[in-house]
């Protein structure tokens, strides 16, 4: 099988300058007809087979400047979520030359392909691509569940209980055992031990799964308390099994804190998510053992997550991994939102907690400044925001981050500065943002 690489310009970095990355493409271990076609006729044209961009075709069919794919739009100026970025012209690319296979049927190479590549990346056996992070979680809880009675154990704070409709109680029969970290910031292992129920006591639902997350709210958690938690776990009897939101682990890599491999050495089953911070438009991915994967993937079909030709979807996700991650971006944010946090600081601010990776969370209550305030002066220059917590993601401008200083010195008293008349149309504008919920 032939192998290409292809290299694309992208304008939407977090300086706004062109950049070129080269992706380079791997070899499938399902061929199908199309491959055999290229081996018998070297210039065939695959349609992209393996997910990546035909030599010949990419910058013949690379979006034009007037095309949405090609500018980062309203994202430069969104400070809500890292959900919001615009997928880039090297996505749109790539699904253009995607294969067009059924997945539920494993033969899309695409996907395929990107499911080879993030479980290498990870150090585990294989992965599932779900549409959802909440997808993957749930998924994942539920293929580590018999049935009840049992307890699953998580942060206080997690995505896997706030933010997923109760899933772990709806869709496992699971009784939640929320935990909230004895030190303020991050579970120990301490916390688990006080916490899991090992008790045969029949009043009792044993714990049988204990789910992390890794960065929660921006903060990490460190390796060396997953190791241990991992090591305890492992030696109850029965084994706890271990879960991973690694929505945003990516994160906590590129932040130094530990290899994506040993992070996911610690878990059973690892969540990750494309949309979130890399930038794809849809998307995570589940990696455990084959024998886990197979069961999540007979359990996605019942939950109607099954995708005919999910190569319109991979195809951006393997880009997100390859550009963001790979390609260096998120340290990059990382230093912006350091750049934030110290302009908050300097003028006169409190932050809520430490900034580890992308994310800033503004002390509104040390200043009695109201959640609409921040946003009604964040409407008037332009911006988003949502609250205290102020992300940073790789398409937010210069401009941006000159104007958030100006929201900043609207509101902090230290700066003496008044937003002056709110208009309807401001007010409005603002309730409009407030409104939504964001993870």
């Amino acid at each position: 099988m032939l192998l290409r690489h292809v290299s694309i310009t992208n304008t939407q970095s977090t300086n706004d300058c062109p950049e070129t990355k080269t992706i380079l493409s791997r070899p499938s271990p399902f061929p199908d007809n199309a491959t055999m076609r290229e081996l018998k006729d070297p210039n065939a044209n695959t349609n992209g087979i393996n997910g990546h961009i035909d030599t010949d075709h990419a910058t013949s069919n690379m979006p034009d400047s007037s095309n949405a794919w090609s500018t980062s739009g309203s994202a430069a100026f969104d400070f809500r979520s890292d959900t919001v970025t615009s997928p880039t012209s090297s996505m749109l690319a790539a699904t253009q030359h995607c294969t067009l296979l059924d997945d539920v049927f494993q033969e899309d190479q695409t996907t395929l392909s990107l499911e080879s590549f993030i479980a290498d990346l990870t150090g585990k056996e294989t992965s599932l691509f779900v549409i959802s992070g909440t997808m993957g979680n749930q998924l994942s809880v539920r293929t580590h569940l018999g049935g009840p009675p049992h307890s699953v154990i998580a942060d206080a704070r997690s995505h896997v209980l706030e933010w997923e409709a109760g899933g772990i109680a709806s869709l496992s029969g699971a009784m939640p055992i929320p935990i909230t970290p004895t030190n303020g910031h991050h579970i120990t292992p301490a916390d688990i031990e006080t916490h899991t129920i090992l008790s045969t006591d029949h009043h009792f639902a044993p714990t049988r799964l204990i789910c992390l997350e890794n960065t929660l709210g921006g903060t990490i958690l460190p390796l060396k308390d997953c190791q241990e938690i991992a090591q305890w776990a492992h030696a109850q009897t029965p084994s706890i099994p271990l879960h991973l939101d690694g929505a945003r682990l990516w994160e906590a890599v590129a932040a130094g804190a530990g290899s994506l491999k040993d992070y996911c050495a610690c878990f059973d089953s690892v969540t990750m998510c494309f949309s979130k911070g890399l930038g794809a438009p849809i998307g995570s991915i589940i990696c455990s053992t084959t024998t886990f994967i197979n069961r999540a993937r007979h359990l996605r079909k019942m939950l109607g997550g099954g995708l005919r030709q999910a190569g319109v979807i991979t195809a951006s996700a393997r880009v997100s991994v390859d550009e963001t991650f790979l390609g260096g971006k998120l340290s990059a944010t990382h230093t912006r939102a350091r750049e934030v946090a110290d302009m908050w600081v300097t003028k006169g601010g409190k932050l809520a907690q430490p900034t580890e990776t992308n994310m800033v969370w503004l002390d509104l209550s040390a200043i009695n400044c109201s959640t609409e305030k921040l946003i009604e002066a964040g409407v008037k220059e332009g911006l988003k925001l949502l609250g205290g917590r102020v992300v940073v993601h790789y398409q937010v401008c210069d401009e941006a981050v000159k104007a958030l200083g100006r929201v900043m010195d609207a509101i902090l008293p230290t700066q003496s500065k008044e937003i002056g008349h709110v208009s309807d149309g401001v007010r409005e504008k603002a309730k409009e943002v407030g409104d939504i919920d964001m993870e």
